[in-house]
């Protein structure tokens, strides 16, 4: 079944919900671009091998690449989040729903960007999905539990596997590169570290991409078919997430990386280029395996555990906990956010 522009249009035409639906996923999707994807390269305007400036178009260029050619290997965590609920068989009903759940998470996202906290965007659209198909379903029948406990899974991941990532590679570094001369290692590690930067960018743009990507294509598939079943996400579609994605992260990068790359942890070259390995393999793992890992997450925690093998008091903890915080809030704020838009939506839509 091919999807193509033309039968979008027209049926955006007939309607309009599902034009709104479009245009708040292509919105979330700038929210995360700028709130998400300037993580990856945080730690490189952290330790100064690259100015924020083109550390930002670098990143935005690697997002682009990132979800293009990754999806044409593998779409497995776009799948993931595309079983994750059910809105029922009702076709406006649902897009309704899903309209009111990215509400919920642009509304979350730009709360998080004003105040400079590094929030998922992840778990904001995990909550606003599973919040939304509740209120639609009337419980708990529409979440697919075989496809939520991913969600477990990538927590794990992104905060076990980060930070002790992050603290075994910085410890691996220094035991082989002990007695190197100091300034060779720094150029060395300098170029090393935004190698990987751009390796993490790339990463995101796979990740957090496809799970905007599935939203899209799930709302196209109601409005123009009737039916939730995907069978491929046309390039056209692809092409035009990646795009707006890296619109995000060119135009809203600076606050994150502040937060994440200058505030946390004050970095030396070689502890930045073990921050980005660490989120590459985390990162990596959880995509190609179908985990709706938080980049966010993962590389913040990943910074932490570079952080805490120096020594733990090196790690500004009382912002770290800020961080801890919101994500945990995430889950039941957006959740409820959407919770309540869907309720609301559904008596005017």
């Amino acid at each position: 079944m091919e999807v193509t522009i033309g039968a979008v249009i027209a049926a955006i035409a007939a309607n309009p919900v599902l034009g709104l639906i479009i245009l708040l996923c292509l919105g979330a999707t700038i929210v995360n671009g700028a709130t998400d994807a300037p993580n990856a390269i945080a730690t490189v305007v952290g330790t100064k091998a690259m100015r924020p400036t083109p550390a930002i178009i670098m990143a935005a260029i690697c997002n682009f690449i990132g979800l293009v050619a990754i999806t044409a290997i593998s779409t497995a965590v776009a799948s993931t989040i595309f079983g994750m609920v059910d809105f029922g068989g009702d076709n406006h009903a649902a897009l309704v729903a899903l309209a009111a759940a990215m509400v919920a998470i642009i509304v979350w996202g730009v709360a998080a960007w004003a105040f400079g906290i590094p929030t998922s965007q992840s778990h904001s659209l995990i909550a606003g999905i599973t919040g939304a198909a509740i209120a639609l379903q009337g419980g708990l029948a529409g979440i697919n539990p075989d496809q939520w406990v991913k969600v477990l899974y990538g927590l794990v991941i992104s905060t076990c596997l980060g930070f002790g990532c992050g603290w075994l590679f910085t410890r691996l570094i220094k035991i082989l590169c002990d007695g190197l001369n100091r300034a060779k290692a720094n150029r060395f590690f300098k170029w090393a570290q935004i190698a990987a930067g751009a390796g993490v960018a790339v990463l995101h743009g796979a990740q957090d991409g496809q799970k905007f990507l599935s939203l899209c294509m799930l709302g196209i598939m109601l409005g123009v078919y009737g039916s939730p079943d995907i069978e491929g996400f046309p390039f056209w579609m692809v092409v035009l997430v990646s795009l707006v994605m890296s619109l995000g992260t060119a135009i809203g990068g600076r606050k994150i990386i502040k937060s994440v790359g200058m505030n946390m942890v004050k970095m030396e070259m070689h502890q930045g280029f073990a921050a980005c390995l660490a989120g590459c393999f985390c990162i990596g793992l959880a995509t190609f395996t179908g985990m709706p890992v938080s980049t966010t997450h993962t590389k913040t925690t990943a910074i932490m555990g570079v952080g805490a093998e120096k020594r733990l008091r090196a790690v500004k903890w009382n912002l770290a906990g800020t961080m801890v915080l919101t994500w945990l809030l995430t889950f039941p704020g957006c959740g409820l956010l959407a919770f309540g838009f869907t309720h609301l939506f559904l008596l005017f839509m």
